[in-house]
């Protein structure tokens, strides 16, 4: 499982994160909580605030989800191998589908502060693994959970936090792809192998 955060602002602690996870055949599906616009609708954080859009899950390959950011948007983007506890990938997962699914049946609205791409994670975390994630007013913030998730070991260790950030940028090799091949094995040719492995 990856955690992925996209700086789409010029400010540091506004950005989007999300979560891929890589099956075994290779596969990776990104699952990411978003704001759903209407066609012509513009995203701003202070509009979040007002009940401007529903929260939705947005599930799709990796190479789209995240290549949108880097290749298409030029964001800059990281991208960390998450430690989760032995069997809790699947509850993960299926937690995701569930979420999916309610929020069909059952929507809530998107706020900028409280109801977020990465607050959603937050609470799925905290479900499948009570107590995993304390509050932080970092978590309000997703351009910073980077830190927060190395100090509470969320994410693999590559080497210090300054040399794990510097590993985890993808966007500059993103940007080489060329269409062919793997997307999601390219970007991920120069990162660390688990050490699951």
């Amino acid at each position: 499982m990856w955690f992925v955060v996209d700086h789409f602002h010029k400010v540091h602690g506004l950005a989007h994160t999300f979560l891929t996870i890589e099956f075994n055949d290779g596969t990776c599906l990104s699952f990411s909580y978003e704001a759903r616009r209407i066609k012509g609708q513009r995203y701003h954080p202070w509009d979040g605030m007002w009940r401007n859009y529903e929260l939705f899950l947005l599930v799709g390959h990796e190479r789209d989800l995240l290549g949108l950011r880097t290749n298409a948007r030029g964001n800059k983007d990281y991208m960390f191998r998450a430690i989760t506890p032995p069997g809790k990938e699947k509850q993960l997962l299926l937690g995701l589908a569930k979420n999916m699914n309610s929020l069909i049946d059952n929507p809530i609205w998107y706020h900028s502060i409280l109801t977020t791409c990465n607050t959603s994670i937050v609470k799925l975390v905290n479900k499948v693994t009570p107590g995993r994630i304390p509050f932080f007013l970092r978590n309000f913030l997703p351009g910073y959970t980077p830190k927060v998730a190395f100090k509470l070991a969320l994410i693999e260790d590559w080497g210090g936090y300054e040399k794990t950030l510097e590993l985890a940028r993808i966007d500059q090799k993103a940007m080489k792809w060329d269409g062919e091949g793997d997307y999601s094995e390219m970007i991920r040719s120069h990162l660390p192998t688990s050490k699951n492995q």
